[in-house]
């Protein structure tokens, strides 16, 4: 026979001071039906599932069976109250263990990661904190080190401008802080002539460190701080200091973020300093505004002898009011004006103010200003007129032949200009022919730069038959000029008889190996005035090193010392020929003669 009862649990101990378990069980009308319950806790969500506890009741008589079942009995009620505790203890344990294991980790990590409170170092120069470069500080450990070394590295650059006339300190990113450092050994320094703090990350801040020191130097003849953002801020703060200088001939202030009122503020220095001569503005961004201030400072200095503008924005307008400037400027000597898009309006103006002004203009810029026909021929009236003129520049315009017909006229009645550079003009045969005409009758013009013109193999034939006797031209650039192997077999002919051209480009004509063997044949004629030639571009072979080499070992008294072969199509086998004959050249009349692959 089986029965059924129902236990009730409440009356046993609670797990905690908050929770009580509540359990209930019931019995199936099965003899062998499991008993199950559930573990609620309060203010808790969790909940644990405890196996089930199965319970057999039998009927017995009441005695010793009966005996058993309470016992069984408080058993299963002894197993329901400790079955909480070993699941909440399996839960607790291990987080414990957790959160101890993290927070001596944390702790180990942090003494590892953060650096140990350091003394404060000594000031090593008053109101200055150390550095590597500029807007960067030293910390202890390992920048402590480099602390050191950059002392050290600045200690030697201070020994350096004691020590040498000319010193070159471009590039050392120093900063600010170096500058304040290396500026005091300027001060009353009697040594240095030249220094040069280009490209260094100064700033206008930086400039500050001048103060109160170049007043005092009046052995400094030359200063560049080029390629450093000082910016206007910067430049008035120098241009303050240099009012009461006696000794900064030359400024060089190029690439350093300049714009019109930094210009407004060099003008006023050029109106009260009576030292400097050269004044480098170069690549910057001045526009029409800075160019009138400058032209206005030039009215009233009298020292100035050379100007640097290139590469800012004056344009047509900028030349206008610098040409008025001029005219009542009497000491500068040099104008550089590349790249200012001046035009064929501006280079009226210009040229108009140039030809009024009673001072002597040595050397003139104008190049890629965007110079036609019609600017050409305001520069050929110019160059007419001029007395003075030794050196112009019309590199990167676009002139054409009409143009380089002017300008030969124009150099016709001229008998001082000794440089000229028409460069990259889209000059073809018929202008380069016009400029040859030019040099037959004249000696005075040595260099001639008709570079990036593609005169063609004609252009190098008419220039070729006249420089074969006449003229007197030192150096001739003829690069990118498509002359070709024809071309070449022209110049070669004119080198066996011209003892005159020193310096020699012909550069990327295409001469290949045919090119190359015709001038190898003039190299077996002595001569003694060809001393570099530049054969770079040429798609030149083995056979044609070949050639050239062969040519210089028939030569015992060749006067090359400087022959460009690079960016050619040499293997090995080229390269070694010409190696040879270089050694070969030194042990018969130890000249050395440096070849370039």
């Amino acid at each position: 026979m089986g029965s059924t009862s129902t236990i009730s649990l409440y009356s046993h101990p609670k797990l905690s001071h908050r929770a009580q378990p509540v359990l209930s069980r019931s019995f199936c009308q099965a003899r062998d039906a499991p008993l199950s319950f559930a573990l609620p806790f309060s203010g808790t969500r969790r909940c644990f599932r405890l196996k089930r506890l199965v319970v057999k009741a039998a009927a017995r008589p009441e005695g010793g069976p009966r005996q058993r079942r309470v016992y069984r009995q408080s058993q299963s009620d002894n197993a329901l109250t400790t079955a909480p505790v070993k699941q909440i203890a399996s839960f607790v344990v291990p987080a414990g263990v957790f959160v101890a294991a993290t927070f001596v980790l944390w702790k180990l990590v942090e003494k590892l990661l953060m650096p140990k409170p350091s003394r404060p170092s000594k000031p090593t120069a008053e109101g200055m904190n150390w550095s590597v470069g500029a807007g960067t500080n030293l910390l202890s450990g390992f920048t402590g080190k480099l602390f050191r070394e950059s002392k050290q590295t600045l200690n030697e650059f201070a020994k350096e401008l004691r020590a040498f006339s000319s010193v070159d300190m471009s590039g050392r990113n120093f900063g600010d802080e170096g500058l304040f450092f290396l500026a005091e050994s300027l001060g009353y320094n009697q040594t240095a002539e030249e220094v040069s703090f280009a490209a260094n990350g100064i700033t206008a801040a930086g400039i500050k460190a001048f103060d109160g020191v170049l007043q005092s130097n009046i052995a400094l003849k030359t200063l560049n701080l080029s390629g450093n953002p000082i910016g206007d801020e910067g430049v008035k703060c120098l241009c303050d200091i240099l009012v009461d200088n006696a000794g900064v001939e030359r400024l060089q202030l190029s690439s350093v973020d300049l714009r019109d009122e930094g210009a407004r503020a060099i003008a006023e220095l050029l109106k009260n300093n009576s030292i400097l001569r050269v004044l480098e503005l170069n690549n910057n961004m001045i526009d029409y505004s800075g160019f009138t201030s400058l032209a206005e400072a030039l009215l009233e200095n009298s020292t100035i002898r050379s100007l640097h503008l290139n590469g800012n924005y004056g344009g047509a307008l900028g030349a206008n009011a610098l040409a008025k400037g001029l005219e009542g400027n009497k000491s500068l000597r040099e104008l550089h004006l590349h790249g200012n898009s001046i035009g064929d309006e501006g280079i009226r103006a210009l040229m108009s103010g140039l030809s009024s002004r009673k001072g002597k203009l040595a050397v003139l810029d104008i190049g890629n200003n965007s110079i036609s026909a019609k600017g050409a021929f305001h520069v050929a009236e110019y160059i007419k007129n001029c007395k003075s003129l030794l050196w112009i520049n019309l590199y990167m315009n676009d002139i054409g032949d009409e143009g380089a017909e002017k300008i030969a006229d124009a150099l016709k009645q001229n008998r001082t200009i000794t440089t000229i550079d028409l460069g990259g003009n889209n000059i073809h045969s018929k202008g380069a022919s016009a400029i040859a005409r030019v040099l037959k009758d004249n000696s005075v013009i040595t260099s001639l730069d008709l570079a990036y013109n593609p005169i063609g193999a004609d252009g190098a034939k008419a220039l070729s038959e006249v420089l074969k006797f006449h003229g007197n031209i030192n150096t001739l650039k003829l690069g990118w000029c498509q002359i070709g192997a024809s071309g070449a077999e022209f110049v070669a002919d004119m080198l066996r008889y011209n003892n005159t051209i020193s310096i020699l480009d012909l550069r990327a004509n295409g001469l290949r190996d045919e090119g190359a063997k015709c001038l190898a044949q003039s190299f077996k004629v002595v001569n003694e005035a060809l001393t570099s030639i530049d054969l770079a571009f040429n798609e030149i072979r083995d056979d044609g090193a070949f050639a050239i080499a062969q040519a210089l070992k028939a030569n015992e008294d060749v006067a090359v010392t400087s022959l460009n072969l690079a960016n050619n199509f040499l293997t090995k086998f080229g390269q070694s020929a010409l190696t040879d004959a270089k050694d070969l050249v030194y042990e018969m009349n130890e000249k050395e003669v440096n070849i370039f692959f």
